[in-house]
This record gives structure tokens, sequence and C-alpha cells, in this order.
């Protein structure tokens, strides 16, 4: 496991004094944040891989999995809209998945020329079998909130990625010449 580190001093995330004031204290405050959620990202992503890594999956595979039981059957454009990646990242995930036996990639029934993703029985087993452990894992990692701290950080994440969903999807759309992915 690697060693969570002890509190970074602000300038580590690369915001000098100089651009702080110029850009005034909430302001710096935002931007901290945002390089704050990419550092933290990385090391609960890190420490999950660490954990999974024994039995040969990782946790964008997991992250995968995730979106798919919660969407249901969706396509592989709407999964990858769902993580925030390429349809071409998502479906080398997705192939990896099929050939570990954890998902099914097939033709939709309208269109076959959209792929649908589908979680197997082998994958929910696994998961079954070892979501406690994973679930009491985490929540080590946030037992320093509080039960009201956690709520709120919770929703205050949740707000930010909406509007954050909303400007990506509009976005992309945009450079793209489509319609944003609906239910993304």
């Amino acid at each position: 496991m690697l060693p969570m580190s002890t509190s970074l001093p602000w300038e580590a995330l690369g915001l000098s004094e100089d651009e702080a004031e110029r850009l005034g204290g909430d302001a710096a405050t935002r931007v901290r944040i945002f390089r704050l959620i990419i550092v933290l990202a990385q090391e609960l992503r890190t420490l999950m891989d660490q954990r999974l890594r024994p039995d040969g999956l990782t946790t964008q595979q997991a992250a995968l999995i995730t979106v798919v039981d919660a969407i249901g059957v969706p396509s592989l454009s709407q999964a990858a809209a769902a993580l925030g990646t390429s349809h071409q990242n998502a479906r080398q995930i997705a192939d990896a998945l099929e050939r570990k036996g954890m998902l099914r990639i097939g033709p939709d029934e309208k269109d076959a020329r959209v792929r649908r993703l589908q979680t197997t029985n082998q994958s929910h087993e696994y998961w079954r079998q070892r979501s406690w452990s994973d679930q009491q894992l985490v929540l080590e990692w946030f037992q320093c909130l509080t039960d009201e701290e956690a709520r709120t950080l919770f929703d205050l994440m949740l707000r930010v990625e909406a509007h954050v969903r909303t400007g990506f999807t509009t976005d992309q759309a945009d450079e793209e010449g489509s319609e944003p992915v609906a239910g993304s």
C-alpha cells in the first residue's frame, strides 16, 4: 500500500502564492480544490488498483462494471460518457472484462451497429463475495469525516459532478456536431 501523504503544502498542488493572489481568495480555493481532488483521486485509484491486482482487475474495470450495473444494459457510448472517457478507452476496458467473463458485449436489438454491455453472473458473484471487505476499506479511508461531513461532501461532489457533466456533454456535442448523450 502507498503511504497516504501527510498534508501537502498548497504550493505542491502547483498554485504559487503569486497566482493565488492574482486569482483572489475564493478563486484560488476553487483551483486548489480541483487540484486536490485530482491528487486524492489518483491516490485512491492507486490503492484500489493494488487491492484488485491479485484478481487481475483494475479500478477502471470495476468502475465500468459499476456503471453497467447502474444503467442496466447501456450502449458502449453511454458507458463511456458515464465514465467521462473515450469510446475507444471504454471499448478496451469492456473487451478485457469480456475476456475475463465479467461482461458480455452484444449488438443492440434495434441497431446492430450499437454495442450493448451487460454484466455476467460471474461478475455478480465475484463482487458479492468481495464487496463487504472493499466497503470496509473505503470506510477506513473516510473515517476522518463525521456522518454529517460525509453527507455534505457527497452532496457537494454530486452538485459539482452534475455541473461539470452538463458542460462536458454540451462541449462534446458541439465538437462532434451531435446531440449530448442523454441520461449520462
